[in-house]
């Protein structure tokens, strides 16, 4: 029986790969699509943005939505049976998407397809990084080494190394693809020095694509035929390199996350907005979810990276479906007053 590929996508938080995976899904060119969705935070917001593209190719019933966890923690207890359950199935998938948490490592994911019963039936056709090239030349996750070194020169028992910049390494040294996702940000000199940052973040060299607002051609995306579970012990992260041999579990406690509920949004304009300060007051690193605006019999995506928002209806309310405003907030453990942000929201 001929192995289904397989596509983890995998990338920092708010880089784009849900638009992105939205665009390939209504350009599949006939595909049969399952996906796998793991998302950080009790909110399964991405899994209902993709439920509401309607592609024919992909229906609610291809989309498996797994929220009790980073991915890459739980493969035993939640990938593996989910993957079990999809290839049971009477009529297979053409190809398999999964996007994984923003705060996942790719490595444990694709060392979970040489899984006895996984192997014989699934292959890693590839793992594509999509990043947020904007943030990048902006310096969020791209410290200044030379001065890093030096600081450790003058004490050695201090760690400068940020988690946000390990992790984006580890998803690029797992990739095969990197795309240089929106790119219509930044001019021509801004894209160069985004591709040589992200090519002195690994040492291996996957190709790079540049992109605009997560459009992509299925072509480029799907049938890279690489076969990378076969490939993982080149494709180490920092947690296995420190801690190789010695069993150890990585967790994600430098991040959390809480969801914030709200009323009607009579203004989204002005909530965005207001949305905006709150996020640069607190550093939120990411905000996401839906919002009901009354009078419109559609429901309000809410976007935002940064300071950077966006909101788009994307599909009506369905009959009987309660109508809410949700967000889910993302930042680093110790730098978040949740009770402050909760306040200033409701205060709006």
């Amino acid at each position: 029986m001929q192995k289904i590929p397989a596509t983890v996508i995998t990338g920092f938080l708010g880089a784009g790969k849900t638009t992105m995976i939205r665009n390939l899904l209504t350009n599949a060119g006939g595909k049969k699509i399952a996906l796998i969705i793991n998302e950080f935070g009790d909110l399964g917001v991405d899994g209902e943005v993709l439920k509401g593209c309607g592609a024919e190719n992909c229906t609610e019933d291809d989309i498996i939505e797994l929220n009790n966890g980073c991915i890459c923690c739980t493969v035993a207890d939640d990938f593996i049976p989910t993957m079990e359950k999809l290839l049971e199935r009477e009529n297979r998938p053409d190809h398999i998407v999964i996007e994984t948490s923003g705060l996942a490592l790719p490595q444990p994911l694709v060392a979970a397809f040489n899984w006895p019963g996984i192997k014989t039936r699934v292959t890693v056709d590839g793992v594509v990084t999509v990043v947020d090239s904007a943030a990048v030349a902006a310096g969020r996750f791209a410290d200044d080494h030379d001065a890093i070194d030096a600081q450790r020169a003058e004490d050695e028992g201090l760690d400068h190394e940020s988690p946000l910049e390990e992790l984006f390494e580890d998803q690029l040294t797992a990739a095969d693809l990197v795309i240089l996702n929106k790119a219509d940000l930044l001019d021509a000199a801004g894209i160069e020095m985004v591709r040589e940052t992200v090519a002195n973040a690994t040492a291996r060299k996957p190709k790079m694509v540049v992109s605009h607002g997560g459009d992509v051609p299925a072509a480029v995306l799907l049938g890279l035929g690489v076969g990378t579970e076969d490939d993982i012990e080149n494709r180490k992260s920092h947690h296995e390199l420190e801690h190789e041999g010695e069993g150890h579990d990585h967790d994600h406690d430098e991040f959390e996350s809480f969801v914030v509920d709200y009323g009607p949004v009579s203004d989204p304009a002005a909530f965005a907005d207001s949305l905006k300060s709150i996020i640069e007051t607190h550093d939120i690193l990411r905000l996401k979810g839906f919002a009901d605006v009354p009078g419109k019999p559609m429901r309000l995506v809410i976007q935002a990276v940064g300071n950077r928002i966006e909101t788009y209806f994307d599909r009506p309310w369905k009959p009987g479906e309660t109508r809410a405003t949700r967000l889910v907030v993302i930042g680093l453990h110790d730098e978040m007053d949740d009770a402050a942000i909760i306040s200033a929201i409701k205060a709006i």
